[in-house]
C-alpha cells in the first residue's frame, strides 16, 4: 500500500463520498487559538482510508484584546487525532467509521498518589463526547501515568507525572468535525487550560489542509 498527501490510503481507486463528507467536516471545524495542527501520514494497515493529525496545545500569557497563547507560551499537552474508514465496515468498530484519539500532558507530582487520576482522566473523554453531542459507540480506551523521579547529577529535577489518554470511538455519520473538536478539549483540559469564556467564539486552527 502507499500513503497519498491527501489523507488517503490503499491504491488509486476514487474516495468514498462519506469519506471526502468527513474530510470536509475536518477542514471547516473551528478550534480554540492555543491548539496547532499538523497533517501525519495515516496508518496504511488497518483500513483503506485515513487520515491523522497531531496537535500541541500552547498554553501562556495571552495577547492583548483577544484570548490565547501569547509570544512565552509553552507546549503543555499534544497528541493525535486519527479517522479510519472501511466502507465494508468492521465488526469492532460497529460501524465504517473510527476515531482514534492519543493525548499526553505533564501534570503537578501530586496527582501521582491520587487514586482516582484515572477515573477523573477518563471522566474527560466521556464529559467532552457529551458536552459535545456527537453520537458515537463502542467507546473504549486506557488511562496510563508514569512518575518520573530523578536522583544522581539530576537530583534537583522536579518529579513530573506524565498523563497518557487512548481513547477510541465509532462516530456515526461523517460529521467529524465536532469529534476533533472533543479531541482539542480533551488536549486543553489535560493541559490545564481553562474553558473558553461565554461569548467568545473559537478561531479558525492553524493546520495544514486536510484531505484534497
Amino acid at each position: 500500500m502507499r500513503t497519498y498527501r491527501d489523507g488517503v490510503t490503499g491504491d488509486q481507486r476514487e474516495i468514498p463520498a462519506p469519506f471526502a463528507a468527513a474530510l470536509a467536516s475536518l477542514r471547516d471545524q473551528r478550534l480554540r487559538p492555543e491548539v496547532r495542527l499538523a497533517e501525519i501520514p495515516g496508518p496504511t494497515r488497518i483500513a483503506p482510508f485515513s487520515v491523522a493529525l497531531e496537535g500541541e496545545v500552547l498554553g501562556g500569557r495571552a495577547e492583548p484584546g483577544r484570548p490565547g497563547a501569547g509570544e512565552d507560551a509553552a507546549e503543555v499537552a499534544t497528541g493525535r487525532f486519527v479517522v479510519l474508514h472501511d466502507p465494508d465496515g468492521q465488526e469492532t468498530w460497529r460501524g465504517t467509521f473510527r476515531v482514534v484519539t492519543l493525548v499526553r500532558a505533564t501534570l503537578e507530582p501530586e496527582l501521582a498518589a491520587d487514586p482516582l487520576l484515572a477515573e477523573v482522566a477518563w471522566s474527560w473523554v466521556t464529559e467532552a463526547l457529551d458536552g459535545a453531542g456527537v453520537e458515537h459507540v463502542a467507546l473504549g480506551g486506557t488511562v496510563t501515568r508514569v512518575l518520573s523521579e530523578s536522583f544522581g547529577a539530576l537530583a534537583g529535577t522536579p518529579a513530573a507525572v506524565d498523563l497518557e489518554l487512548r481513547a477510541s470511538w465509532t462516530p456515526t455519520g461523517t460529521g467529524l468535525g465536532a469529534h476533533l473538536a472533543v479531541w482539542a478539549d480533551l488536549m486543553s483540559t489535560a493541559g490545564g487550560l481553562p474553558p473558553l469564556p461565554e461569548g467568545v467564539t473559537a478561531l479558525a486552527p492553524r493546520r495544514n489542509t486536510v484531505g484534497p
